[in-house]
């Protein structure tokens, strides 16, 4: 950065950052490519290791604690990345053996795992193999909310969603914010970011925060 004129020791992405965030609403990080939208939610989430992080977290009014913080939060990755060689109902009971407490039964584990797949409308799509993304198995808006069921299955309190319609025609990105809406709808606490969102899209948040370079 100093060979291009930049005199500083540290790059500053993102200042004077405040807001909040509250269940049963669904929120919006906007802004162009390379504001800091992707940067701010790893912030949140506890991701983001690198660099200088100053200002405070709270949850419900106390300082957030990454450790516990990450038992009831699930992040959603723009690249939905999957097994191909597991079907959809695998791939939803395999994350919920290794997320869910170990005091939970294999019965009610079944059952929040049939819960999730008919929140996120996958029923149909149980026995459908993942397979490879352009070439064998689900679309990308089928992968996209097998991401999100993923996460759910889980039973995290707050979700981060990072640019859920990205790479969807209109239809797709239309199924993808109805799943979106129907997780929100539970009562949890939904954070996505967006970028050139159509107008149907733009609509479907509760609150919208710009985020500016």
């Amino acid at each position: 950065m100093k060979a291009r004129g930049f005199p500083e020791d540290r790059l500053q992405l993102l200042q004077g950052v405040t807001g909040s965030f509250r269940p049963g609403v669904l929120t919006c990080l906007m802004g162009v490519s390379g504001a800091g939208k992707t940067t701010l939610m790893d912030v949140l989430a506890g991701r983001k290791t690198g660099g200088y992080i100053e200002g405070s977290i709270t949850i419900s009014g106390y300082p957030k604690k990454q450790e516990t913080f990450s038992r009831i939060s699930g992040y959603c990755e723009q690249n939905d990345i999957h097994s191909p060689n597991l079907t959809v109902y695998e791939s939803l009971v395999y994350s919920a053996w290794l997320r869910l407490p170990s005091n939970v039964d294999i019965e009610t584990r079944e059952m929040f795992v049939k819960e999730v797949m008919e929140l996120v409308e996958l029923n149909s799509l149980k026995d459908a193999l993942v397979g490879v993304p352009g070439v064998s198995g689900l679309s990308t808006e089928q992968r996209k909310r097998l991401t999100i069921a993923v996460e759910l299955v889980a039973n995290p309190s707050i979700i981060f969603m990072d640019e859920p319609t990205s790479g969807l025609d209109a239809r797709a990105a239309a199924i993808v914010m109805r799943t979106v809406r129907n997780t929100v709808d539970t009562g949890r606490t939904v954070v996505c970011t967006i970028h050139q969102p159509s107008i149907d899209i733009f609509e479907s948040f509760d609150e919208v925060r710009d985020i500016l370079n």
